[in-house]
C-alpha cells in the first residue's frame, strides 16, 4: 500500500487518534509540552519515532508547515462510485452526506472533512477532475478526519446526484441567490447538502440535480460564506434537528 507524510501536531494526533494502525514511523523534534505528549503517545502504541531538528523535518515536509512533526502512514484511499454504493448500502441509519462541486482548495477540503466527522456525516463526495484531493495539506487541515470520513471521488457528479436521487436521498444545494432559506428546507431523511467552488458557486447541471436550492440567510452586505463555513453551518443544522427530534 502506497505510504504518506502527515504534517503538524493536529494531524498527526488525529491520526493516532482515529487510526493508530495506519501509522507506520514518525519524526519528531524535541520542544514543547505537547511533542513531549505526543511523544508518549506514540511509545504508548508501540509508534518507531526517530527525532530529527528542523532541518531534516523542512526536508521531509517540503512546503508544509511541520510544527515539528512528520508521520509516514498508510493512508485510506478514496471511494468510487461502487465503493460509495456499497457504504450506502450498509448505513444503518438515514445518510448525511456532503457533496462539494470543484472545491478547489486543499485547505477548504480538509476543513470540510473535518466538519463532516464532527456532524456525522457518512461521506463527502467530490469530482475526480478540477477539485482538491487528498493531498498532504488537506490531510493536515483535517486534523486525522481524512482517516474516519471517506472521501469519494466520482467521474460525473451530476449522474451521482442523479443516482442519489434514485435511492431516496434528497439533494439539496446551496446557492446564495436562492429564496428559500436553509432554515425552512427538509432536513429529515436521507440528505445531500450540495455545495458549489469557491469562485463559481455550482455549476449549472449540478444545480439541475438538486431537488432543491436554498440560501443561508445573511446580514445586509455580505454576499457569500467560505466554502467550509457554510458546510458547518447546514450540517450541524441537520444535526442540530436530528437531536432535537
Amino acid at each position: 500500500m502506497k505510504r504518506e507524510l502527515a504534517m503538524g501536531i493536529n494531524s498527526v494526533e488525529g491520526l493516532i487518534r482515529h487510526a493508530p494502525e495506519r501509522v507506520v514511523r514518525v519524526w519528531l523534534r524535541r520542544g514543547n509540552a505537547r511533542l513531549v505528549a505526543l511523544a508518549e503517545q506514540l511509545a504508548a502504541l508501540g509508534v518507531p519515532v526517530e527525532y530529527a531538528d528542523d532541518r531534516a523535518l523542512d526536508r521531509l515536509s517540503g512546503e508544509v508547515r511541520h510544527q515539528g512533526v512528520v508521520a509516514e502512514f498508510r493512508p485510506r484511499q478514496p471511494l468510487d462510485e461502487h465503493g460509495l454504493k456499497a457504504l450506502l448500502e450498509a448505513a444503518e441509519e438515514a445518510p448525511l452526506l456532503l457533496v462539494l462541486d470543484g472545491v478547489q482548495d486543499p485547505h477548504n477540503l480538509g476543513a470540510c472533512l473535518r466538519t463532516a466527522a464532527a456532524a456525522g456525516a457518512l461521506a463527502v463526495i467530490v469530482p475526480r477532475d478540477r477539485a482538491a484531493g487528498l493531498t498532504p495539506t488537506a490531510r493536515r487541515a483535517a486534523a486525522g478526519a481524512a482517516e474516519r470520513v471517506p472521501l469519494v471521488q466520482v467521474t460525473n457528479l451530476a449522474r451521482c446526484l442523479a443516482e442519489l436521487a434514485e435511492q431516496g436521498i434528497w439533494c439539496l444545494g446551496l446557492a446564495g441567490e436562492a429564496d428559500s432559506s436553509l432554515y425552512q428546507a427538509r432536513l429529515d431523511g436521507p440528505l445531500a447538502l450540495v455545495l458549489g467552488s469557491e469562485e463559481r458557486g455550482l455549476r449549472r447541471l449540478t444545480r439541475e440535480r438538486c431537488d432543491q436550492l436554498v440560501s443561508i440567510p445573511m446580514a445586509s452586505g455580505i454576499d457569500s460564506l467560505n466554502v467550509s463555513v457554510a458546510a458547518g453551518v447546514s450540517l450541524f443544522e441537520v444535526r442540530r434537528l436530528k437531536r432535537c427530534s
